[in-house]
């Protein structure tokens, strides 16, 4: 957090007679919190902490809350909120994605009392681009939570995909064949290469994890 000092600037402008105003060469006059800070907030609210608890909680790091109040968090929390609706709701007929990673993400943030996960589709289009497609979250990786994602990626104009690449749930491969039939798909290296290692003795195992998947 950075915080403007008050300037007392009696300079005159020889040409006009007016008064200088200060204009700080290290602060824009804009600038009221350090980027970083901005990018820190949602993962602080993600992991739990409350918009009145982030106030005193970086106070404790930053010395002041000079620029940030309870409001401010509130503006900004309203704001996440926003950009994730757009980003739920906009159009994907506009491109064409070669491949896609399906995964299910497990994260220990609030998310009430039953267990949770994330679904996220990772896309890469033709010119190589890579691109989070669309992610929702469900109480499990099961045919109706892929289902119900990929039936909103269709119906914002989302194509069949080339190849879908995913940890080999069936969920994901029999929601795939109803929602997308025309896309292959294809089991993760790595899932793979770990499911085998796990077969190892444990011995055996930091060497084949080292030398990884065949090429």
């Amino acid at each position: 957090m950075v915080t403007a000092p008050r300037v007392n600037d009696r300079r005159v402008d020889e040409a006009t007679g007016e008064r200088k105003r200060f204009s700080s060469k290290v602060l824009a006059p804009w600038c009221h919190k350090s980027p970083k800070i901005s990018e820190v907030l949602p993962l602080l609210y993600l992991h739990g902490l409350s918009s009145g608890d982030l106030v005193p909680a970086l106070e404790q790091f930053l010395g002041g809350t000079a620029g940030l109040s309870a409001a401010t968090v509130t503006r900004l929390t309203k704001q996440w909120q926003d950009d994730h609706a757009a980003f739920q709701q906009r159009d994907l007929s506009d491109r064409d994605f070669v491949y896609v990673w399906a995964a299910g993400v497990h994260p220990k943030v609030r998310l009430g009392q039953a267990h949770s996960c994330v679904l996220v589709l990772l896309g890469v289009r033709l010119d190589g681009t890579k691109e989070l497609i669309a992610l929702a979250e469900g109480p499990r990786e099961s045919t109706e939570s892929w289902a119900d994602l990929q039936r909103d990626c269709h119906r914002r104009g989302m194509r069949d995909p080339e190849l879908v690449v995913g940890d080999g749930a069936m969920g994901l491969w029999k929601a795939l064949r109803q929602v997308f039939p025309g896309a292959r798909h294809q089991r993760c290296w790595v899932h793979k290469a770990r499911n085998v290692t796990k077969c190892l003795p444990k011995s055996a195992q930091p060497g084949a994890t080292k030398a990884g998947p065949p090429p």
